[in-house]
């Protein structure tokens, strides 16, 4: 492929890719995405391969995370949406890597692709300061049949799934296909072309035959989400913050008055968002009475996002507090988030940090993280309790869930944000609830708040910047998927296949035809009938 098509295809890749995501949601184009990034980085040298992995990123990540421009000026968003790129920098490297590998053999490609995003995300999940797992192909997959692959193998085995698809469509049009004729010629087979985009549709349609859901266990319970929203959208919502409190506590007491006219059904369990109280309520009476007052009004627990003080000096802890009505809070019932998000909620190298952006020192108080996962009982059900940008680690929510959890909760503030944050992380509770058989909600201060069944599906969604409460009966569940029994291996075992083709691949690229190939077709794109040359030499030697 000359390099300027090769440009231009990973301009598009990213661009397909970004569709694929909410708020857009044109799940089928994250495998063509994938297969557009393959064709342009094959035969490259590493360099190239980098740099188009590197501008198929920008395209990708600048847009997706440009909820993150809003409020705190350019700079942070160009670093962070660089620093995501240089992971498919990466993949374009590995891709151009084992470029002499499926060469040799062409079948391997689908197989070659699939491994390396899994790797590629593998790393970027946890690198650096914990990974930011933000713009995983599994996440793009909200509406497609293949999302219910995630309950055998979670978002990794998703992930493969799509670039598994789009492995095959890559490899069905990269050249054509050849076969021998009864004359010696060399004359076009399309079948095998033809086969491979038949699998690559496949691939994407075989999730309808997983089973999803648990085991309903015990009586339905009836959850009330509180949307209180917030007066002002931006970093000065805390700022704001007797005003939110005031929100949702005069939303739960009109709640309250709905039930006691036979309105609304009385619901067993109450939800308020992250930061709907980042006034500390146990050391401020006022707070703790505001709280109290809808507690009572409703005669029920309600799950408070909370912002407490401590425990050391300096420190605050972000926590979802159980409610009680009559005797207040619940501290055996405490979840304390367990992966602060760094620089919005503790600021490593803040001198750096003050020179990148001056709004780090609004947070005057680094968050610390808990220790044990989100278990909490409530209303006679155990809930798997995450807060905000947890619910995109795979461990974090699976803690909950082996913990005992029959209901996963997401408490998020999406107040410094846009709705395409919210769309997007709504589709990472999506996955959530399928990979462990559970039912999950997604409470927002001012959306997108709703509810999610064991099979994917959104019901009572909420606007965005609105107050809103919505009530719905569901039946907690118990069993284990199967990707909540093997939890990592998935991961681990494609991974470690991921670092043994790239070790196949230098031996490929020993053979002296292998070299020849990639020195002819590097930077500048093949010469008339070098490609040609080079397929028929591979199909000899093979």
């Amino acid at each position: 492929m000359p390099l300027g098509l090769a440009v231009l295809a990973a301009v598009v890749a990213g661009g397909a890719l970004l569709a694929a995501f909410p708020p857009y949601g044109l799940w089928w184009l994250a495998p063509v995405g994938v297969a557009l990034l393959a064709a342009a980085v094959h035969r490259r040298r590493l360099r190239a391969g980098a740099g188009l992995g590197m501008l198929a990123g920008l395209v990708f990540f600048a847009p997706l995370l440009s909820w993150t421009n809003l409020h705190t000026g350019s700079l942070p968003w160009v670093l962070l949406s660089v620093l995501q790129a240089a992971y498919l920098a990466l993949l374009g490297a590995a891709g151009a890597w084992t470029s002499a590998l499926v060469d040799r053999f062409r079948w391997s490609w689908p197989m070659v692709t699939g491994l390396l995003w899994v790797a590629q995300e593998a790393l970027r999940d946890r690198t650096p300061f914990g990974g930011f797992p933000w713009g995983r192909l599994a996440f793009s997959q909200g509406d497609s049949p293949l999302l219910r692959v995630a309950a055998l193998g979670g978002a990794p085995l998703v992930t493969f799934g799509v670039a598994l698809a789009g492995g095959c469509l890559v490899a069905a049009v990269w050249r054509p296909w050849r076969r021998p004729d009864d004359g010696g010629r060399r004359l076009t087979g399309w079948w095998p072309a033809v086969g491979l985009v038949a699998v690559a549709g496949l691939l994407m349609l075989v999730g309808a035959l997983v089973p999803v859901g648990g085991t309903p266990t015990g009586r339905a319970l009836t959850v009330a989400i509180v949307q209180g929203n917030v007066p002002r959208m931006g970093l000065d919502f805390n700022a704001q913050r007797r005003a939110v409190l005031d929100n949702h506590v005069n939303a739960t007491v009109a709640l309250a008055a709905r039930v006691a006219s036979g309105q609304q059904p009385k619901p067993d369990l109450v939800v308020w968002p992250e930061n709907s109280s980042d006034i500390d309520p146990l050391r401020y009476p006022d707070a703790a009475a505001r709280i109290s007052e809808a507690a009572s009004a409703i005669g029920v627990p309600v799950l408070v996002g909370a912002v407490l003080t401590g425990p050391g000096a300096g420190q605050v802890r972000n926590v979802g507090l159980l409610w009680q009505p009559g005797s207040g809070p619940d501290l055996d019932q405490l979840y304390v988030k367990r992966h602060p998000v760094p620089f919005a909620e503790y600021v490593p190298m803040r001198d750096i940090a003050r020179l990148v952006s001056k709004e780090v020192d609004r947070v005057r108080a680094d968050f610390v993280p808990g220790s044990t996962p989100g278990v909490v009982r409530a209303a006679g059900a155990v809930l798997g309790d995450v807060i905000c940008f947890e619910v995109a680690y795979d461990a974090v929510v699976r803690d909950t869930v082996t913990g005992g959890a029959q209901l996963l909760v997401v408490q998020t503030n999406n107040a410094t944000f846009d709705e395409s944050e919210a769309l997007q992380q709504m589709a990472m509770v999506r996955l959530r609830a399928v990979e462990h058989g559970r039912p999950a909600l997604m409470a927002s201060t001012v959306g997108v708040s709703g509810f999610v069944d064991p099979a994917g599906r959104v019901s009572d969604a909420t606007g965005f910047n609105t107050g809103e409460v919505v009530v719905r009966q569901l039946r907690p569940q118990d069993g284990r998927t199967v990707a909540t029994r093997v939890g990592l291996w998935p991961e681990v075992a494609l991974v470690a296949a991921a670092v043994l083709v790239l070790a196949l691949a230098v031996r490929e690229r020993r053979r002296p035809g292998a070299a020849r190939r990639d020195v002819t077709t590097g930077d500048v794109g093949d010469p008339a009938g070098a490609e040609e040359r080079g397929e028929r030499g591979a199909e000899a030697r093979s």
